[in-house]
């Protein structure tokens, strides 16, 4: 009995000898989260298109007195020079045809640290050119038999956001929504310079038009996934209320061929735009590592 005790305490005291000289292992180390926090710089290619009327032109008819001292109020030349052509006033429209657009874009994400919500800013220019055009339909009236009042009009040649930024991440992947405001140049006239009454036009010529940069809101959102810690890719839906500008109008005479100011004051248009949606997909270089 006594020796079975020795062999058994010497036993346990070679394992414990043993066991303290095994190295001890470290407990797995767990990697740091990923951070969509710091400043980034990207481009985009996309497309635009026009929802809605596209261009609205507003024929408001002349002003003021016409031949003889008599009172002619908002009557339109759109349908001739005289009286038996003048229509009352009414609006038409043409589409624009879709666009490419593509730029860059500017800004800085936050994400407070164990937190999945992602605050941000971000400035986007870009180039963008809708353009369209569509006869006034009015201008057939008593002897005319052509259209000759055509209005054209144009959305671009660039555009500008300010917007900020409000996401949900999991980990690389950013869901998002984005709103500001939207800096977009327009250009709409209205012209007649048909004055060749053999084919059916009127004997008149009408020329107005201008440009106009509208300051506007803005609203979409996005998806944003990061395959590697400083780069990411996105695709994007933004809506340009192009319509909530109110428009703007144009004025100017109504001539004869020959040069002559017809009588009634100036004949005025407004011009107005429905709004623009685009879409992108873009490329963004974050400084910084990505992680927390």
């Amino acid at each position: 009995m006594r020796s079975i005790a020795i062999v058994l305490g010497l036993t346990a005291i070679t394992t414990s000898a043993t066991a303290a000289d095994l190295p001890v292992k470290a407990p797995p180390r767990l990697a740091p989260a990923f951070s969509w926090t710091g400043c980034y710089i990207g481009g985009y290619i996309g497309g635009a298109w026009n929802g809605g009327d596209g261009a609205i032109f507003t024929d408001q008819g002349q002003n003021g007195l016409g031949p003889a001292g008599s009172t002619r109020g908002f009557l339109s030349y759109a349908g001739g020079a005289g009286a038996s052509r003048l229509v009352q006033p009414h609006s038409w429209s043409a589409d624009l045809d879709s666009s490419f657009i593509g730029g860059g874009t500017l800004g800085c994400n936050w994400q407070p640290v164990g937190s999945p919500f992602v605050l941000g800013i971000e400035g986007e220019v870009g180039f963008m050119r809708l353009r369209g055009e569509a006869f006034d339909p009015n201008t057939i009236a008593d002897a005319q038999t052509t259209l000759d009042v055509l209005g054209s009009a144009k959305v671009g040649d660039w555009y500008g956001m300010v917007t900020g930024r409000l996401g949900y991440a999991w980990d690389r992947t950013l869901i998002y929504i984005k709103g500001g405001a939207a800096f977009v140049p327009t250009r709409s006239a209205v012209v007649d310079t048909c004055q060749n009454t053999t084919i059916g036009c009127g004997n008149w010529l009408i020329s107005t038009g201008a440009s106009h940069t509208i300051t506007t809101w803005t609203l979409g959102g996005g998806i944003e996934w990061a395959f590697a810690p400083n780069w990411s890719v996105k695709g994007e839906y933004m809506f340009i209320a192009l319509g909530d500008d109110g428009g703007f109008q144009t004025c100017g005479d109504v001539t004869s061929p020959s040069g002559t100011i017809v009588q009634g004051g100036p004949f005025c248009f407004n011009h107005s735009f429905s709004g623009i949606h685009t879409a992108k997909i873009g490329l963004n270089y974050r400084f910084g590592g990505g992680r927390y």
